[in-house]
């Protein structure tokens, strides 16, 4: 019986081991069209792994809904039967409020504020070149000239290039209108496959223990569940801590704005607070942000303004 399982045990390892060298064979041989077939099917599976994604993060939202959810009359019918839609739709348009109030606070701003950066750009130079220390460092002739420059068509000009460069106006349309339709229906499919997700979370749960349950062994199942376990409590605890984390920090950055009367104090705090979910370097970059946008007031504010934010962080 011995040397039968030995030569069972020796026959499926060399088994596995050419079946093994053959697909890696395959992979190297093969590797342009089996990345390109992973790629489509990466690309096709993307409203599938995004819809997962936000219905990760809506289930937090949902979750805390339905805690607080008409919780003394919790018995009635009617508060179990609508407890899920009710919540689900609050959550997302909780998420959805939260996204339109930081595009409309940000980005508005953030456009004037570099138009008015570019605008700039002209004037500054003129008084650099009035400044005795640059005149005694340049001669004449060179000052001469860069103070001929019209330095608002050049730079006009490295904008038209720029936007020439990217193509032809037609091929520019055609890519647009392609990626704008591509996002919406992804956008669109991501919505309904994580409304899918969350108003069955619980059947769909049930089924995937009926599932592992009756087609894997136990110890296998154990793992598995406790695996899900640990990943579920570690990434809802990060997202749920990095939260917490940017709202106290953005509270924190408008109101110490406000206190040390520097300017879009609302709209920088509200900036500070969505790029601090960005781990260890999002609050930096919300600031490089801030202070750019408050150069168009003060540069001595801006710079008081980053020393403030290394100090709040």
């Amino acid at each position: 019986m011995n040397e039968k399982n030995t030569k069972s045990l020796s026959w499926k390892t060399c088994l596995k081991v050419g079946v093994s060298v053959f697909l890696l064979y395959l992979c190297i041989y093969y590797w342009e069209k089996i990345a390109g077939v992973v790629s489509l099917a990466l690309g096709a599976a993307a409203p599938i792994m995004i819809g997962a994604a936000v219905a990760y993060v809506l289930n937090i939202l949902m979750t805390v809904y339905e805690k607080v959810y008409f919780r003394k009359l919790s018995h009635k019918k009617i508060v179990a039967k609508t407890r899920r839609p009710v919540c689900l739709v609050g959550a997302l348009l909780t998420l959805i409020g939260i996204v339109t109030l930081i595009v409309w606070l940000v980005v508005p701003e953030l456009v004037s504020c570099v138009k008015f950066l570019i605008s700039e750009i002209p004037p500054l130079i003129e008084r650099l070149l009035r400044l005795k220390w640059v005149q005694d460092m340049l001669p004449k002739d060179i000052l001469a000239t860069l103070a001929a420059i019209d330095w608002m068509s050049y730079i006009s000009k490295i904008i038209d290039t720029v936007s020439s460069g990217l193509g032809d106006a037609v091929n520019v349309v055609y890519s647009a209108v392609t990626s704008v339709v591509s996002v919406v229906v992804t956008t669109i499919l991501s919505l309904i496959f994580s409304i899918y997700l969350l108003s069955g979370k619980d059947t769909l749960g049930a089924q995937a223990k009926r599932l592992m349950k009756n087609y894997l062994p136990e110890k296998t199942t154990a793992k598995i569940s406790y695996t899900l376990s640990v990943v579920n409590e570690s990434f809802h605890g990060y997202i749920v801590g990095q939260c917490t984390e940017a709202v106290i920090l953005g509270l924190l950055c408008a109101l110490g704005m406000l206190i040390f009367r520097f300017p879009y104090a609302a709209m920088i705090g509200t900036l500070i607070g969505f790029t601090a979910l960005i781990p260890v370097a999002g609050a930096y970059i919300g600031a490089g942000v801030g202070a750019v946008m408050m150069l168009t007031v003060s540069p001595v504010k801006a710079l008081l303004f980053l020393v403030f934010i290394v100090v709040l962080q």
